[in-house]
């Protein structure tokens, strides 16, 4: 006989299983097994069975549940194994051996193995403890807050073995395995840091820099948004373990003690993190063991041969990769995301991008703005070139997220700073606690690099100006739903704007997210989309995703649930992504006055309007709607089509017109100053 607690509650005799009853019957064996050979008072059951007031029979109830359990296990052959329900006054007590119970074997298999010290007799072990989970653990109970506690201390446990094997796996070189093991898990546990930290070197050491550094940027702002939190020493340490890896030449591990790595999963493999890899990360990769160099090891130090302390000088002239203030070589950074799925078209823009950052007759840095209206792809577009270009960046490519546009607070220069100093090899110690400093160093260590640097989702040119790098040689691609004219007029900035899609290229973006056949069955239907999407990409990604969903659906079936304006904005959006959250994140980022502005514009009828109409619209006097007017075609939350001619688009009214309702009056105030740069 066998008692199960790690997954749905049962109890098996053999091949059979036991009818167990409605849910307090299990409640109570659940309770009594998570206390076995102990007695649990009557008033311990009560209150965990019911999460408000019980009822004046409670007693009586809970008594019966017992004497059904108690007959039930005589009728699997409870006696034969050892196992007695007994009462004790106002108690019971289940006795049994305790190695019947799923949970007590879980507890022992973890307690045996040692994944640092033994990990080849750890991961059979811990194997073995994890099959024995058959799902959430106390499934079937009632959902009251003693049970809620239980079953979250035994997924704690659970999660610490998945952690534990994931360690176990990189020990023995194993990086695949750990990735694949620890991926599922990071996923289902997304602010779990010490998971996710593991998780980011295992990827690092399967030669997955970009998708280690993806996680701890994302972990980086659900912390900040759901927590109001920053990383924590576990995670922040693996991220900067990882950039001084990369800037010493880092990559695969070599398994510990020489051994290699049984069976590894190969990269894309089904299963593993990372399985569909872009066309900048296909070629030759190194097989699991291959000595590439240091790699982080969860110590907080990197281990390079031969390397040779002391050394003051910054890099100047040298273009071998010269460590400043170490003596190292290091290898050129390459901190890009990986390049957007399915990106197309955007030919003309890309071309621009290389117009702009190719350019070397002025002698001067060129910086480039990619600007437009939330959704529209700056970012793919940007890292999209940045991927196309690489070659052109022989000394690196850095990558920040400045977080201009999000519910947390936007990235410090400092902290960026610090980020690409460390990738660029600057000891720790080094690092400059000054923003002012820290530019100043970071100029000199670039001045004479052939140097990419992408800065994504900027706020304003203030954030952008101590990032820039100043070398001739090196390039900056800024993107940001603001125009960002600052950088326009001190710093020579070329604007790259990105329009929405046409009909052609919107239903092409459907056609690779779909397939080309599923669009081509209704070729009006896709047309539809793309408008009702206002050509955004994001929103015909969100759209695709709804029909990636549901195969069954034809294009014309969800064009008419997006004619719904009430469901439009709540079908556009797949998970934590989608345009509502794109616009809520720039509204967030006006003044109160021009989010009332944004609200009074959204009640145009077609959308299109001048300065006159707005003030009758907002009750403004001329001179105050038309800065309005200018901040938000700055924001690219309307569109100056001709002189005082004014546009706003369909999904930016639903949105404002949702906050409206919410608000009950002009729209949900933002909190920025709505000064003009």
């Amino acid at each position: 006989m066998e008692f199960s607690l790690l997954g749905p509650i049962a109890v098996t005799t053999g091949s059979a299983e036991l009818s167990l009853g409605p849910a307090k019957r299990r409640s109570v064996l659940a309770l009594l097994l998570l206390q076995p050979n102990t007695t649990v008072p009557l008033e311990q059951l009560i209150d965990s069975l019911w999460e408000d007031e019980p009822p004046e029979h409670a007693r009586t109830v809970v008594q019966g549940h017992v004497s059904r359990l108690r007959a039930t296990l005589a009728e699997g052959g409870a006696e034969a194994y050892g196992i007695e329900l007994t009462t004790h006054g106002s108690a019971y007590l289940l006795r049994l051996p305790e190695e019947l119970i799923d949970a007590h074997r879980f507890g022992e298999l973890v307690a045996l193995a040692r994944p640092e010290a033994a990990p080849g007799d750890a991961v059979p072990l811990l194997r073995e403890a994890l099959g024995l989970w058959h799902g959430p653990a106390l499934t079937g109970t009632v959902t009251s807050p003693p049970f809620a506690a239980a079953a979250h201390a035994l997924e704690e446990r659970r999660l610490t073995a998945v952690e534990a094997l994931g360690r176990a796996h990189g020990a023995l070189g194993e990086h695949e395995q750990a990735a694949a093991i620890l991926y599922s898990a990071a996923v289902n546990n997304p602010l779990r840091e010490g998971l996710i930290a593991g998780l980011m070197r295992a990827l690092f050491r399967t030669g997955r820099q970009s998708d280690a550094l993806e996680w701890f940027h994302r972990t980086r702002r659900l912390l900040n948004e759901e927590l109001g939190v920053d990383p924590g020493e576990r995670l922040r340490g693996a991220y900067e373990e990882i950039l001084r890896a990369e800037a010493a030449g880092g990559g695969r591990a070599k398994p510990a003690g020489g051994a290699r790595p049984a069976g590894a999963a190969p990269a894309g493999a089904a299963g593993a993190p990372g399985g569909s890899r872009s066309a900048a990360d296909r070629g030759p990769r190194p097989v699991a063991g291959a000595d590439r160099g240091p790699v982080p090891d969860g110590t907080g130090t990197v281990d390079v041969p031969g390397a040779v302390p002391g050394g003051d000088g910054a890099r100047t002239g040298a273009t071998d990769g010269t460590r400043a203030g170490s003596g190292r070589a290091s290898a050129a950074p390459r901190l890009l995301p990986r390049a957007p799925a399915r990106f197309l078209g955007r030919e003309q823009e890309l071309a621009a991008l290389t117009a702009v950052l190719t350019d070397g007759g002025t002698g001067e840095s060129p910086l480039a703005v990619v600007a437009g209206p939330a959704g529209v792809g700056k970012t793919a577009c940007a890292v999209q070139w940045a991927h196309l270009r690489a070659d052109a960046f022989p000394d690196g490519q850095l990558f920040a997220d400045l977080r201009g546009f999000g519910e947390g607070d936007e990235a410090a220069p400092a902290e960026i700073l610090r980020d690409f100093l460390l990738a660029l090899g600057t000891p720790p110690e080094r690092v400059p606690g000054s923003a002012q400093a820290a530019s100043a160093l970071f100029r000199s260590l670039v001045a004479e690099r052939r140097l990419l640097v992408v800065l994504d989702n900027a706020r304003s040119s203030a954030q952008v100006r101590p990032l820039l790098p100043g070398g001739p040689h090196c390039a900056t691609v800024v993107t940001s739903r603001s125009r960002l004219d600052g950088l326009v007029a001190t710093d020579c900035a070329r604007p790259v704007g990105l329009q929405t899609l046409g009909h052609e290229e919107g239903a092409a973006l459907l056609g690779a997210m779909l397939g080309p056949e599923r669009v081509a069955e209704d070729p009006a239907a896709a047309r539809e989309l793309v408008d009702l999407c206002d050509g955004l990409p994001l929103a015909l990604r969100a759209a695709a995703a709804q029909l990636t969903a549901r195969p069954r659906w034809r294009l014309a079936r969800l064009a008419a649930a997006l004619r719904d304006e009430r469901r439009r904005l709540a079908l556009l959006s797949a998970e934590d992504t989608g345009i509502a959250a794109a616009l809520r994140m720039s509204v967030a980022r006006l003044s109160a006055d021009d989010a009332q502005l944004l609200s009074a514009l959204a009640t145009s009828a077609d959308g299109h309007l001048n300065a006159s109409l707005a003030a009758a619209l907002a009750g403004y006097d001329p001179e105050r709607t038309q800065d309005g007017l200018d901040r938000l075609a700055e924001m690219h939350l309307v569109d100056e089509e001709a002189t005082d001619v004014y546009t706003i688009s369909t999904l930016t009214q639903l949105f404002a017109r949702d906050e409206r309702g919410e608000s009950g009056e002009g729209g949900k105030h933002g909190t920025g100053d709505g000064s003009k740069e």
